[in-house]
């Protein structure tokens, strides 16, 4: 991915107001409701013990890997291992030609949406239907997700009612009951006539072979109890070792995803209908999928796989919050997104995703399990000019920069002469007008200008010199 195409994104994004505002009020809703939820017990220590439980989970990965696919086979089902997401798709493919599948549900599955199984479902002439409404939005828009747990949250009433409107044929009010009825109505056909189900996958529990589903709809439980075949599809590192294991988890995830003490609807699935039982499918497949992660494990980015995906660092973000997710360019945005999009797809092509931040370091202080974004995000960059993708006079601005700053002369000079050359660009005590590359900066920014005085300068003078002290005596 060339730099220019991730700056265009940005630009068009910051261009567009009506998004902005749109992705504002929807990340302070969740935060808002996060930090209102999280008082009820001890969330630092519940943050620890979450961060434990996981990175235990990830460093024994294949052994509960192997305990998974044991007790799923002991109920019944099939399991399927991916090592990439070429054999996902194909996967998914021989089973739904093996049960002649003419229509599939689906409910939300961002492991879908980075193997772009619809696309491939559809070329083969199977209706592909998302019965998640954010889902259900971007399909219609022709979209990738914007949120981890919002896929919408860009999009207005007044952006979802155009869409159903086209749907209809017909113009509809953008008020939420109008909109709310026309998804019903559509997606209880679907469910209805789908031949399968596939799902994403919250956790799998090892020890009983259970998939766990998190929704706030409902849809999810009718993907797994109305079609005949349904097949989960898992990224390998979302495991639990056991069902105890899942209280903890789940009190984390819907705490920070989306400011609930509990979601709707949790629905744990072990396998096919069994005989006497009225619902569920008479075909389960798994299918787990290594897709790069397994190249994560063991180096320095691997706390990376203990992500829940509740999207909290992207509710915190500042960068993620004026620009939203599709100028990331893939289905993952924000911090998490800056990191696992690289590793996954390539440093050297992705890694100038991982700028599109401020390193402030508040997505760590949200995250449930406590994954260092910030750190990595700065090895991602490493590794990035490592491959020698950045440009002649970037390097050599970086080593201009770092030369001057280890010699404490040269930076005080350096600082004299800004401020002299600042001069013509500066009112009020802040940038104006800049030349490039500064000018890009103050395009969508406000930048202060140099002091008359650093604070070496005012401290080797004395405090007491300055104006307004107020020190009291003792």
């Amino acid at each position: 991915m060339a730099k220019a195409a991730i700056l265009d994104r940005i630009d068009q994004a910051l261009g567009n107001e009506r998004l902005r505002r749109a992705v504002r009020k929807a990340t302070d809703t969740f935060r808002g409701g996060r930090a209102r939820v999280i008082s009820d017990f001890d969330w630092e220590a519940m943050r620890e013990k979450a961060r434990a439980l996981r990175a235990h989970t990830i460093e024994h990965l294949d052994y509960y890997l192997e305990q998974l696919a044991a007790r799923v086979r002991e109920n019944g089902g099939h399991v399927h291992f991916a090592e990439n997401a070429s054999q996902a798709v194909e996967i998914v493919r021989r089973i739904a030609a093996h049960h002649g599948v003419r229509s599939v549900a689906k409910s939300k599955s961002m492991i879908s949406e980075e193997i772009h199984l619809n696309e491939v479902l559809e070329a083969d002439g199977i209706e592909v239907y998302e019965t998640d409404l954010g889902e259900y939005i971007i399909q219609l828009a022709r979209e990738t997700p914007s949120h981890i747990i919002g896929p919408a949250l860009h999009k207005s009433r007044e952006d979802i009612a155009e869409l159903f409107s086209k749907l209809e044929g017909r113009p509809l009010s953008s008020d939420t009951p109008t909109l709310t009825q026309v998804a019903r109505r559509r997606l209880r056909e679907v469910f209805l006539k789908a031949d399968m189900g596939i799902t994403g996958c919250n956790f799998a529990v090892a020890e009983t072979g259970s998939i766990v589903i998190v929704t706030n709809e409902g849809n999810g439980r009718m993907v797994t109890s109305l079609p005949r075949v349904q097949v989960t599809l898992m990224g390998m590192e979302r495991i639990v070792p056991r069902l105890e294991d899942l209280d903890l988890l789940l009190a984390m995830l819907t705490r920070s995803a989306t400011g609930q003490r509990t979601t709707s609807y949790v629905s744990i699935v072990s396998g096919p209908r069994k005989e006497g039982e009225r619902d569920g499918p008479e075909a389960f497949h798994l299918v787990i999928v290594d897709n790069m992660r397994s190249s994560i494990l063991g180096g320095e980015f691997q706390e990376a796989l203990n992500c829940i995906r509740c999207g909290a660092c992207l509710n915190i973000c500042p960068v993620y919050r004026q620009i939203g997710g599709h100028a990331y360019g893939w289905v993952y945005s924000g911090p998490i997104g800056a990191v696992l999009t690289p590793l996954y797809k390539g440093i050297e092509e992705w890694g100038e995703v991982a700028q599109a931040s401020s390193l402030c370091g508040a997505c760590y202080d949200v995250c449930p399990v406590k994954i260092p974004l910030h750190d990595m995000l700065v090895g991602i960059r490493r590794a990035s000019v490592e491959t020698g993708k950045s440009k002649a006079l970037e390097r050599l601005a970086f080593r201009a920069f770092g030369f001057v700053m280890s010699r404490p002369g040269m930076y005080r000079a350096a600082l004299k002469i800004g401020r002299l050359a600042q001069a013509p660009f500066v009112r009020k005590g802040r940038f104006r007008a800049a030349p490039p590359p500064l000018s890009s900066w103050l395009s969508h920014r406000s930048l202060p200008s140099l002091p008359k005085r650093s604070f070496r300068e005012i401290w080797a003078k004395g405090i007491d010199d300055e104006p307004g002290d107020r020190r009291g005596t003792s």
